[in-house]
Order: structure tokens, then C-alpha cells, then sequence
């Protein structure tokens, strides 16, 4: 899979670089802000008894 994303990405090796690094903080912040608050919403935290 990274293979095929590396031959994807057009440009010499420290553009591809560069833009993997962005694809990567991109999908990093993606999960941090809209996904794992949703799933929060989701997950059972205050349904606790002893």
C-alpha cells in the first residue's frame, strides 16, 4: 500500500516526502478532531457501577 502511494505522489523523492508528511498530519488532525470526539460520544465512560 505505501509502495503504491509512494509511485502515486508525482515529483522527486523530497516532494513525495513532503507531501506524504502533510497527508499524514492531515489524517492525524482529521482523527483528532472530528473522529475520535465522535466516537467518545459513543463509548459508555459514565455508565459505571461497582
Amino acid at each position: 500500500m505505501y509502495g503504491l502511494l509512494w509511485d502515486v505522489i508525482p515529483g522527486p523523492w523530497y516532494v513525495k516526502l513532503l507531501v506524504t508528511i502533510a497527508l499524514a498530519v492531515g489524517v492525524f488532525f482529521l482523527l483528532m478532531e472530528v473522529v475520535f470526539p465522535w466516537v467518545s460520544t459513543l463509548m459508555p465512560y459514565n455508565d459505571v457501577s461497582v
